[in-house]
């Protein structure tokens, strides 16, 4: 659409369950060099040190940056002579809703938060009902009804659990009730 050519490095999509051979099916290219030769680097988070000497001077890395009180990084950035956008300073707003990483990043820190509790808790999180009797649904309480309170409050009542949430914030309240808190 754009006249972007898309390259990846090998088993770049590996942890999202993504294999190569589907990335190139979507019209990627996948190349060990892919960085090297890259004008534009979007990445999840900012680039380690040892990963700038694979940039080339003047690309532009695009990435939750967390640039506060990593003035090391930002200069390591600068000193390879990389151009940084920080993904999270977006403005949120309507228009840019899109690029919004911190709300998208959010909502799956509190799916997987729920996830991982229900692994740890060590059984089943809906009530259950069987010949040996009844075991009571899992009780869930959620302190923060942001983007991530509130996922994971869809997320634990989705799975069965009885779920509570409180927030400092009193306009919260409507929204974690619309959930069924």
């Amino acid at each position: 659409a754009i006249g972007a050519e898309v390259a990846v490095e090998p088993g770049a999509g590996v942890k999202s369950g993504l294999p190569d051979s589907e990335l190139v099916a979507a019209g990627a290219t996948v190349s060990a060099d892919a960085l090297k030769d890259a004008d534009i680097i979007i990445k999840v988070k900012r680039p380690e040190a040892s990963e700038l000497s694979k940039y080339k001077r003047g690309a532009l890395v695009i990435a939750i940056m967390d640039p506060y009180g990593n003035e090391a990084a930002l200069k390591a950035m600068a000193d390879a002579g990389v151009s940084a956008f920080a993904m999270e300073l977006m403005p949120r707003i309507t228009r840019a809703q899109v690029m919004d990483v911190l709300s998208s990043q959010a909502n799956l820190a509190g799916y997987r938060a729920v996830i991982e509790g229900a692994e740890a808790f060590g059984r089943a999180f809906p009530m259950m009902m069987t010949a040996a009797g009844t075991v009571p649904a899992a009780k869930v309480f959620v302190m923060g009804v942001g983007v991530a309170g509130l996922q994971a409050i869809a997320t634990a009542r989705r799975l069965g659990a009885v779920v509570t949430a409180t927030d400092v914030r009193p306009a919260t309240k409507e929204q974690v009730e619309s959930l069924g808190a």
